[in-house]
C-alpha cells in the first residue's frame, strides 16, 4: 500500500522558513517523481516542485523559483522541500504525491496535479504578515 505522509508545517511569519518532508512507503522509491503541491482556500491545487528520486531532476513553479529547494535522502525515502523567504500568498495546504517516473515527460507535466496516482494528507502552511 502506497503511503505518504507529509510534516513540517506550521506558522510562520513573512519571510521566515519552513521545511516540509513527505515520507514515502509501500512503492519502489526510486521507480518515482515527487511532488509537492499546494491549495489555498477557494483555489485550485497548483504545483509547486517535484524531484526525480531516481536520477534527481528537479522541476518549480515560477512563483517559487529561487525560494524554495526541493531534495531527496534516497536512503529515508524522503522528499524535502526548504521553503524560504516565505509570503503570505504561500499560505495554504501542502500535499506530496508520487508518480512514476517517465523520461518522456517534463515540467508541464510533472507540475500538474492530474498525473499523479498517490496523495498525503497534506499539512498546513500559513505565513502571517
Amino acid at each position: 500500500e502506497v503511503q505518504l505522509v507529509e510534516s513540517g508545517g506550521g506558522l510562520v511569519q513573512v519571510g521566515g522558513s519552513l521545511r516540509l518532508s513527505c515520507e514515502a512507503s509501500g512503492f519502489t522509491f526510486s521507480d518515482y517523481v515527487i511532488g509537492w503541491f499546494r491549495q489555498a482556500p477557494g483555489k485550485e491545487r497548483e504545483g509547486v516542485s517535484c524531484i526525480s528520486a531516481h536520477d534527481g531532476t528537479t522541476y518549480y513553479a515560477d512563483s517559487v523559483k529561487g525560494r524554495f529547494t526541493i531534495s531527496v535522502d534516497n536512503a529515508k525515502n524522503t522528499v524535502y522541500l526548504q521553503m524560504n523567504s516565505l509570503k503570505p500568498e504561500d499560505t495554504a495546504v501542502y500535499y506530496c504525491a508520487a508518480v512514476t517516473d517517465d523520461p518522456r515527460y517534463g515540467s508541464n507535466w510533472y507540475l500538474s496535479s492530474d498525473v499523479y496516482d498517490d496523495w498525503g494528507q497534506g499539512t498546513q502552511v500559513t505565513v502571517s504578515s
